[in-house]
């Protein structure tokens, strides 16, 4: 996915029916209604419904409806393109070969692989950009705000975003990550304290740094929504 020194630089797209194709093919995790599981095929398949309904892309669709009224210049929907505009962070990925320890600069990646679950560019601006602006309620009517943000009470996620009780208050958040980096939003419920911020690591197959990761963002809605100074 990534691409380095003497691979064929024409980026390979694996597109969104592919995706769902191969998500299909594998056993269903429970019956429809009994239970909830996280999966990045939902927004997947969101995307071809868009695509499918307005006759236009994905991309076009994002630009027209949120990306050019919220004013939100950092951002992009890349396709299958590795490039990341200046400037940026470096994600790295770590593995064994022959026996020795190696680490590979993974930025430059083709994100198509992971589809509408992931596959985009920003910043922390743009994204503190957006989502005080969609818990703010400039986004989405009032009726699917709240609807949006009534979570399932066994598992605490509503229609696109989780549910955190903390000292502060309920806080709202969807974080996403890829290899070597990942990005953080929350919010209050009403947009007024908003923190949004960007991660890089040394990735690996063991996932040796996921502990460290979610401590890292414990600290930091405990800084910001809790008033509580990290050691």
């Amino acid at each position: 996915m990534g691409r380095g020194a003497g691979t064929d630089p024409r980026p390979v797209r694996t597109t969104p029916e592919e995706l769902v194709r191969l998500s299909s093919s594998k056993p269903a995790r429970f019956a429809p209604g009994t239970g909830w599981s996280y999966a990045n095929t939902n927004y997947v398949l969101a995307r071809l419904v868009i695509e499918k309904v307005t006759g236009r892309s994905f991309a076009e669709e994002l630009q027209r409806l949120v990306l050019g009224p919220l004013g939100m210049t950092g951002t992009v929907a890349p396709g299958a393109s590795p490039e990341i505009p200046e400037p940026h962070n470096h994600g790295y990925y770590r593995y064994e070969d022959a026996g020795q320890e190696r680490t590979a600069d993974v930025t430059l990646q083709n994100p198509s692989w992971v589809g509408a679950g992931g596959d985009m560019i920003s910043t922390t601006r743009d994204l503190h950009t957006y989502f005080s602006a969609l818990m703010g309620g400039k986004v989405l009517p009032a009726e699917l705000l709240a609807e949006m943000c009534a979570p399932d009470t066994t598992v605490g996620y509503g229609l696109g975003v989780f549910a955190q009780e903390t000292e502060g208050g309920t806080v709202f958040h969807h974080n996403g990550a890829t290899m070597g980096s990942a990005a953080l939003m929350y919010s209050a419920l009403d947009g007024s304290k908003t923190l949004t911020a960007g991660l890089a690591w040394v990735d690996d197959a063991d996932l040796s740094m996921a502990p460290a990761f979610r401590t890292a963002q414990q600290r930091f809605v405990d800084e910001v929504f809790c008033g509580k100074l990290a050691r």
